[in-house]
């Protein structure tokens, strides 16, 4: 099985007629991600690599049964975008978009929490389900079929612990970049909690950084529901207090949490290893298995 996407997710481009829309739009269908619709304001009509460009994100997924949006919008407008999908049919929401201010995110926030709809980002890479579908930007050719999930809040970290896994042998049932801003839609618990509920994850591998307490949120979530056994890996142990480190979440405050050594010492305490390098989780995931 898998989270999230599958073969049966059917999806809506939004900014399909832009150059990054454009381009990962062929790229998600190369991989054989069933992408059935843009959604350009005032582009309504038009063809993008032969696949039919609406001006609504809900005219799309009327017409094309659409059930995911992927936002490939400039930072100023992807609010506007992220609004138009949560009114619209689809359950799945992927922004990919990084610089989204955040009082607009703050504002898609909020509306988020009136929906049933799972909204990952902004600032991520998306989310795949290998040999099925892929929504964003991931490089498709490192990831194989199997029974590992992933959740990270960084891209580059993503794709290096999916590459030891992979060359290893060990396969991913999915994986999802939540991204790194302060405000994101789905968090680790969310992705932690359908990685349990998912019969054929048998084992997940976890990134985190410093900033925020996403980590030790997800660390005492770990110890008190999942039986699936998690691996982890925390960049940042050597950045300066005070400083930010990459993503814009990234900001250790002072206050006793957020340090690479408090979110370690939680997941320690949850019963979870952190590898001291990406390949230290790969080496922990091979001993669940």
């Amino acid at each position: 099985m898998s989270i999230l996407v599958d073969n049966d997710t059917r999806v809506v481009v939004q900014g399909i007629t832009g150059g990054e829309g454009k381009f990962h739009t062929g790229q998600m269908i190369e991989y054989g991600t069933n992408v059935v619709a843009g959604a350009v304001p005032g582009r309504g009509g038009q063809e993008v690599d032969g696949v039919p460009v609406y001006d609504t994100v809900h005219g799309a997924a009327r017409e094309e049964d659409a059930n995911a949006a992927v936002v490939f919008v400039p930072p100023a407008f992807a609010a506007d975008a992220l609004f138009e999908a949560l009114d619209s049919p689809v359950d799945l929401v992927v922004a990919i978009t990084e610089g989204v201010p955040q009082q607009d995110m703050a504002k898609v926030y909020r509306k988020l929490t009136e929906t049933d709809t799972h909204l990952i980002g902004p600032n991520c890479p998306g989310l795949i389900t290998p040999g099925e579908a892929k929504l964003g930007i991931l490089p498709g050719n490192i990831f194989a079929e199997g029974n590992v999930g992933l959740v990270s809040r960084s891209g580059t970290l993503t794709y290096q612990v999916v590459d030891n896994l992979t060359q290893r042998g060990i396969g991913q049932t999915s994986a999802v970049g939540i991204g790194g801003d302060p405000i994101i839609g789905t968090d680790f618990v969310d992705a932690l909690e359908l990685f349990e509920n998912d019969p054929d994850t048998e084992a997940v591998a976890m990134c985190g950084e410093i900033g925020g307490e996403d980590e030790e949120e997800a660390a005492a979530f770990i110890g008190e529901h999942m039986d699936t056994p998690v691996a982890a890996f925390i960049a940042g142990r050597t950045a300066p207090p005070g400083k930010r480190m990459g993503h814009a979440g990234a900001i250790v405050s002072g206050s006793g949490t957020g340090t690479a050594e408090s979110k370690i010492d939680a997941l320690n305490d949850a019963g979870v290893p952190v590898g001291d390098t990406p390949n230290e989780v790969a080496d922990h995931i091979e001993d669940f298995l």
